[in-house]
């Protein structure tokens, strides 16, 4: 199959990216994360997460944020949503896309919230209702597609299994994530084959982890496919917790270097996403996360 000529980029910095953060971050400086990347051109930018900030305190300030941010028009601004109470708040925020989880392994879906994959998946089902009724847009991300780190190799027709149900209750989108980053590009396009044989190829997007390095080559086996979205994080933010060393999530600079390099357009002003990732790792106290953007960074200061 050709590869896409346009590649949707789901930016997950201010949420899936900070919520892992040991030190408090300031409502100010995610406000002016999200402000300065809808500047850059995102077209879908993950906000926050309401969710208990007993679990999450990073997360504590959503309402704070949704309602200070400067929207763009013709940005999605997407928010986690883990139940009903979650739900209510997001739409009082004015979120314009929910978005409920499940795993494909039935071991981490035990050993996380204790109970299996179908009950998981079944709790979500008020929330499912409620967005479809509210007319906001539905996301359902999906983990460990490509391992689990409690049960190594996940059947791919689990993973078939979990996207039908999500496309069963109304996902306008639905993410394989390779939550530990175990992936590699063959089992990548096996994976989204078998995806997109019961789910619409345009409903289907990638979130890879960096943790073995193989994120932008399973970027390209599943562009392949015909994959054309894409979770990135600016300077790489975000790690995983359940994999010892892990990167976390794929550098949204290092994504659209390639990306430009091939001729696919985003729509995204690279320039100003390399400035915006120095600019984060400089608040975290901490050096770039992405390769290009510390090639390009270095660069600029030799002049």
């Amino acid at each position: 199959m050709a590869l896409p000529g346009f590649v949707k980029i789901v930016e997950v910095s201010p949420r899936d990216g900070l919520q892992n953060e040991k030190e408090l971050i300031s409502t100010d400086i995610k406000v002016e994360l999200v402000d300065l990347l809808s500047e850059a051109g995102f077209l879908n930018i993950e906000a926050t997460a309401f969710v208990s900030p007993k679990w999450t305190p990073q997360m504590a300030d959503a309402s704070d944020v949704m309602a200070r941010i400067k929207r763009r028009p013709g940005t999605i601004y997407s928010v986690l949503t883990p139940n009903m109470k979650g739900f209510e708040a997001a739409l009082a925020a004015g979120a314009d896309e929910v978005v409920i989880f499940g795993a494909a392994s039935e071991a981490f879906s035990q050993k996380n919230i204790n109970c299996s994959i179908a009950e998981s998946i079944d709790r979500f089902e008020p929330v499912a209702q409620a967005a479809k009724a509210a007319g906001i847009r539905l996301r359902g991300a999906l983990s460990c597609t490509l391992g689990c780190p409690y049960q190594g190799e996940v059947p791919v027709s689990s993973v078939v299994d979990v996207a039908k149900r999500f496309a069963q209750m109304g996902c306008d989108e639905i993410d394989v994530a390779d939550t530990i980053g175990v992936g590699t590009p063959q089992r990548t396009r096996q994976v989204m084959e078998a995806v997109a044989n019961v789910i619409d190829i345009s409903k289907i997007s990638g979130h890879f982890h960096d943790t073995y390095g193989q994120s932008l080559a399973n970027i390209l086996a599943a562009m392949e496919v015909g994959v054309s979205i894409f979770h990135t994080s600016v300077s790489g933010l975000g790690g995983c917790p359940y994999a010892k060393g892990a990167s976390g999530n794929v550098a949204t600079e290092d994504v659209l270097f390639m990306l430009r390099g091939m001729g696919i357009d985003t729509g995204i002003d690279f320039d100003r996403v390399v400035d915006i990732g120095q600019w984060i790792a400089g608040h975290l106290h901490r050096p770039g996360g992405s390769r290009a953007g510390n090639a390009i960074a270095a660069s600029r200061a030799s002049r």
